[in-house]
Order: C-alpha cells, then structure tokens, then sequence
C-alpha cells in the first residue's frame, strides 16, 4: 500500500529540516515550515547556494520562536519579533516585507556564516503569492523557493541511487533523501510516477500537483559537512534532462488546509495524465 513515510519541516530556509511525526497543512505549507529566512544588509535572501555553512545551522521550533545552534556556536534562543517592525526583503521574484529580528541573532548568524547577515520572520504569508503560471489567483507561500511543499518518492531516490552507485568507485554510499529536502515522502509507487500525478490525497489532505522541481546545487552539498560534490546532478542530467534542467521531487498546493497529515498516512492518486511526459514544466 501506497503511504506516507516521512514529514520534514525547515524552520529556517537553507537550514537544516525537523522530521515530525505529523504537521498541520496551512494555505502556504506546513506549519513551521520556512517562516524564517536569512537576508543580507539589503534584504536579499541567503540561501546555501551561494553561503553553504547554511546547512550546518539546525533550528527548532519552540514555544517563544526558535533554539539554533551551529558548530562552534552557542545555542541561541530567538523570539519571535514584533509583527509591526517590518523591513523590504526579496527572494527571487517576491520583493515584500517581513518582520526584522535584529540584536543577537543577526550577531549570530553573521558569526555562522562569516559575512553580514540579519535574520527575518515572515509573520503574515498571505503576502506571498505563488507563480501564476502553475497555480490559482489565491495560492500562497512562505519562504519556499516556490510553492507550498515538496513531495518526494523513495522509489525515485533508490532509481537514482541506482545511477549514481553505478557510475561511481566501489563503496560509493547512496545518497541520503535530506539531499532533496522534501516536506513529504511517499513509498509504495513506481519511480518517477510522481511526473503524471495532478491531483493526489494524503491522508484526509488533497494537493495539487503544480510543477516539477528543478534542482539546484543545494542537493550537491553534503549536509553534515557542507562539502560540494558532483552527486545528484551529474546523474541526474543523464536520466531526468528537460529543458536545460534536472528534476526530481515535485511540487504541491494544499486544496484542503486545515487537515493534520502523519506519518503513515495512506497515499492515493486522484486524478493523472498519461506516463511519458516528463514532469510538469513551463511550456517551451
């Protein structure tokens, strides 16, 4: 039977996830999902593609914000700020505004990743809207790159694990599934039958399919030691090159928040195109 292995949140964005046990889905994500971000002195997003030691970064949600720790580092408890001390940020296309931390966490996380940062919370996320192209007027985002939430097969992993064990020396560990970062996991389908999926159910959750996921070199660096390799991607674009790009996991909008997914959770396809086309993309 088709299930629901596995829930992660990432309290931060860029840094490190939480695997929970279940998570109520909201408009925009999980809850606690990437309501936090790193910015620069001008508002622009960090993200570890460009600062790795991101990844070291392991934030957990608490009762009053957030506790993060990082090698080296004393922990540090964060509040969450005042709604009404708002500042300009951007990330990517969004250009809007969240509410500014300032004090000792911006000391910290500037001492994390050796250059001048200030940390931000996004307290209202209906500010956010998602991509026209793949989703409806109202949909809305937090912090993701794009849309609500990520959703990843432990079939398609093994497919490409099989590649990348393949093609590579003798005693090459498979690569882990906290490369790809995904919100959920599903087990029990065929690999990269997520391409064909529109409407999908988990638990008593329905999602929409919106677009596949483009992949980036965040899944290159390897998340205990921040280390940049060639893995996924070198394999990758030798099995999953559309368009110029590498793909894996796809992305979903709640039609149904409100409703607590847990682990374990039967998973159903309700509606599907065709096998063979490739995950959905924008239209060349």
């Amino acid at each position: 039977m088709a299930q629901l292995t596995s829930i992660n949140r990432f309290p931060v964005k860029s840094c490190r996830g939480e695997a929970v046990d279940s998570a109520v889905v909201e408009p925009w994500g999980l809850a606690g999902d990437r309501r936090w971000m790193v910015v620069d002195e001008t508002g622009q997003v960090i993200t570890a593609r460009e600062v790795n030691r991101l990844l070291l970064v392991h934030p957990e949600i608490t009762a009053y914000g957030l506790r993060v720790t990082a090698p080296d580092l004393p922990p540090l408890e964060v509040r969450t700020p005042d709604p009404t001390a708002q500042v300009p940020v951007a990330l990517w296309s969004s250009v809007l505004t969240a509410a500014a931390v300032g004090g000792d966490a911006d000391a910290w996380f500037g001492k994390a990743l050796g250059r001048p940062a200030r940390l931000v919370h996004l307290d209202d996320p209906t500010r956010r809207p998602t991509n026209p192209g793949f989703s409806e007027p109202g949909d809305r985002v937090s912090f993701a790159d794009g849309y609500p939430l990520l959703l990843a097969t432990e079939e398609s992993l093994a497919a490409l694990n099989d590649v990348v064990t393949s093609s590579a020396p003798t005693g090459r560990e498979p690569l882990p599934m906290t490369r790809f970062r995904p919100n959920v996991v599903i087990s029990g389908v065929e690999p990269w039958a997520e391409d064909d999926w529109r409407r999908i159910r988990i638990g008593d959750a329905v999602f929409r399919a919106v677009k596949g996921c483009a992949r980036c070199v965040i899944t290159t660096i390897e998340p205990d030691s921040a280390v940049r390799e060639k893995e996924p991607i070198a394999s990758l674009a030798r099995i999953r090159r559309w368009d110029g790009a590498t793909w894996f996991a796809i992305n979903l909008v709640p039609d149904t928040p409100g409703v607590t997914i847990r682990v374990g959770d039967p998973f159903e396809v309700l509606e599907a195109v065709p096998a063979g086309g490739g995950p959905i993309r924008p239209a060349p």
